[in-house]
C-alpha cells in the first residue's frame, strides 16, 4: 500500500495511516493562512497573484475548481492540473490530456512546490494548493477554507458576484459541511481504505445512514440548506459525482448506488447541470486516478469502461421551489 510523503523535506514511500483497529486516518492539512480582501492577513486578494494546483480526479480539489469557475475567477487565479495517476512518486505534471503544466514553479512533481514553500516540510503532498507568486510560498492547502476564500475574499475580483454562503445561512452552511464531512466526504475513503472488517463495516454503515438521512432532507427542499445552492452543496456534489463511477465498486460502497436514491440522484443531476459545472468534471481523470493509483485495492490497474451515467437527464428539482434557485452565471 505504498504511496509517499515528505519527511523533513525528503520523499519517503509510506503507506496510508491507520489506527490499531485498521481504520483509515486522514492527515490534517498544514498550510492554513488566508487570503483576505482587506489584506489584513498579509495575503491580499489581487488578480494574477495566486496560482491554484489541482487534480481533476480529487473531490477536495474539485470543489475549489467549481468555485473558481462559478465565481468567474479564471483570469484572477491561474491554474495547474496534475496527471490523474498518483504513484509512488506522488502527484506529477505531464502532457496527458486535461493536464496543465506548472507554469509558475516549473515543477515535475507537486512535492517540489511543497519543499519550495518549506524545505523541511513533513506531511502528505495533497491537492488543492493555493500558491502566492509574490512571496513564493503556499498560502493554504485546505479545500474547505479555499472554497470560502474564493467565495468571499476574492469577490471583488469575480466576474460573477453570486454568494454561496450568504450571512443569513452561514451557520447552517458550516454545520452542514461539518455534518457531511466524516460520514460522506471522508466516509467513502474510510470505507475504501479500511484494513479490517470491523473498520469497513463501521464506515460503510455510517456512510449509508448519512445518505439515507440526506435523501429524506432532499425530499422536502431543493438543496442541503434550503432553496439556495451553498458551499455545502458543492462539498456534497464532488463526492456524489464519483460515487457510482468509482466508489460503489472500487471502495466497496455497494449497499446502494446514488441512482437508487430518487432525491439524491436528481439533486446530483441538478448541480451537474448548473451553468459552468460540467466543464469542471472529468470522469476519465477520475477513473484513471482511482483504478490505477491504488494497487492494494485494484492490483491489475485495469480501468473499467463503464458505467454509463446520464448526468444531463431531466431532474425535475425545480418543482420543489421554482426555477429561481438556479444559479445565474456569466461566462
Amino acid at each position: 500500500m505504498a504511496t509517499g510523503m515528505l519527511i523533513n523535506g525528503q520523499w519517503r514511500k509510506e503507506g496510508y495511516e491507520k489506527d490499531t483497529q485498521g481504520r483509515f486516518v486522514r492527515n490534517p492539512t498544514t498550510f492554513r493562512s488566508w487570503v483576505r480582501a482587506d489584506g489584513s492577513s498579509g495575503f491580499p486578494a489581487e488578480s494574477g497573484r495566486y496560482h491554484l494546483y489541482v487534480s481533476l480526479a480529487c473531490p477536495w480539489a474539485h470543489r475549489t475548481l467549481i468555485m473558481r469557475k462559478l465565481k468567474g475567477l479564471e483570469e484572477a487565479i491561474s491554474l495547474s492540473v496534475v496527471d490523474p495517476y498518483m504513484g509512488e512518486e506522488g502527484w506529477q505534471f505531464s502532457d496527458v490530456p486535461g493536464c496543465i503544466p506548472d507554469t509558475v514553479n516549473h515543477a515535475r512533481y507537486l512535492r517540489e512546490v511543497y519543499t519550495k514553500a518549506d524545505p523541511n516540510y513533513t506531511g502528505r503532498v495533497t491537492v488543492p494548493v493555493l500558491w502566492d507568486k509574490q512571496t513564493g510560498t503556499i498560502v493554504n492547502n485546505e479545500s474547505r477554507e479555499l472554497l470560502r476564500m474564493f467565495n468571499w475574499e476574492f469577490d471583488a475580483l469575480a466576474n460573477n458576484r453570486v454568494n454561496f454562503c450568504p450571512e443569513d445561512l452561514r451557520n447552517e452552511v458550516e454545520k452542514t459541511i461539518d455534518a457531511i464531512y466524516q460520514p460522506i466526504n471522508n466516509g467513502v475513503y474510510r470505507t475504501g481504505f479500511a484494513q479490517s472488517q470491523q473498520a469497513y463495516e463501521e464506515a460503510a454503515t455510517e456512510l449509508f445512514n448519512a445518505l439515507d438521512y440526506w435523501e429524506g432532507v432532499l425530499g422536502t427542499q431543493r438543496y442541503l440548506c434550503g432553496n439556495r445552492i451553498t458551499e455545502a452543496d458543492w462539498c456534497m456534489f464532488t463526492t456524489l459525482l464519483r460515487f457510482d463511477v468509482v466508489y460503489y465498486v472500487h471502495f466497496k460502497c455497494n449497499l446502494r448506488h446514488i441512482m437508487d436514491y430518487p432525491h439524491l440522484w436528481n439533486y446530483l443531476k441538478d448541480l451537474y447541470q448548473q451553468p459552468g459545472v460540467k466543464e469542471t468534471c472529468n470522469l476519465d481523470h477520475i477513473k484513471q486516478h482511482y483504478y490505477r493509483s491504488h494497487p492494494h485495492i485494484n492490483p491489475s490497474g485495469i480501468v473499467p469502461k463503464g458505467p454509463v451515467i446520464d448526468f444531463e437527464a431531466p431532474h425535475h428539482r425545480g418543482q420543489l421551489v421554482g426555477e429561481e434557485s438556479r444559479v445565474t452565471t456569466i461566462f
